[in-house]
């Protein structure tokens, strides 16, 4: 077997082992809430900011349309905005990454599929895959070419969130 195989094989093991270890520990916190009573009503999955603004997700919101992406970035204070393809392999690499930070963290991540969403792309400016717009109160206040790694989106996330 070549070294490239052996490289992707591992780089698919440590993205099986990143969700698995995401699931964990989101079963753990279910678990966490049912013992302390709350209910499973429509707060799940989201987080509340304090401000009582639009509910963050725990999972990425697959964005389908110019429409769709506006609202999100709209509803949000926050949003991080993958523009990715499905045959892309430094995008696959990231998925890992953009779960965790969408579990993680105060943004909410969109993901932009740019081989069904077009307009959408070219809207964002997006020439290469992976790119990552931030957008902060409806503005795009930053962007990433090509995979990056998790604490460079987080610090970013985290400049902006505050």
């Amino acid at each position: 077997m070549s070294d490239a195989a052996d490289t992707s094989d591992s780089a698919g093991n440590d993205a099986k082992t990143e969700r698995e270890r995401i699931r964990e520990r989101k079963r753990r916190e279910l678990e966490a809430r049912l013992d302390e009573g709350d209910t499973l009503d429509g707060g799940a999955g989201t987080e509340t900011g304090d401000d009582g603004g639009a509910a963050t997700p725990n999972e990425p919101i697959h964005v389908n349309g110019t429409e769709e992406f506006q609202r999100t970035v709209d509803d949000h204070d926050v949003v991080l905005v993958d523009c990715y393809a499905d045959w892309c392999g430094p995008c696959q690499m990231m998925e890992p990454t953009i779960e965790a930070l969408a579990a993680e963290t105060d943004a909410a991540i969109a993901k932009v599929d740019v081989d069904a969403n077009q307009a959408v792309a070219q809207q964002l400016g997006a020439r290469s895959i992976p790119t990552l717009v931030l957008y902060a109160d409806g503005e795009a206040v930053d962007r990433f070419v090509g995979a990056q790694d998790r604490a460079t989106l987080e610090a970013a996330i985290d400049e902006h969130a505050a």
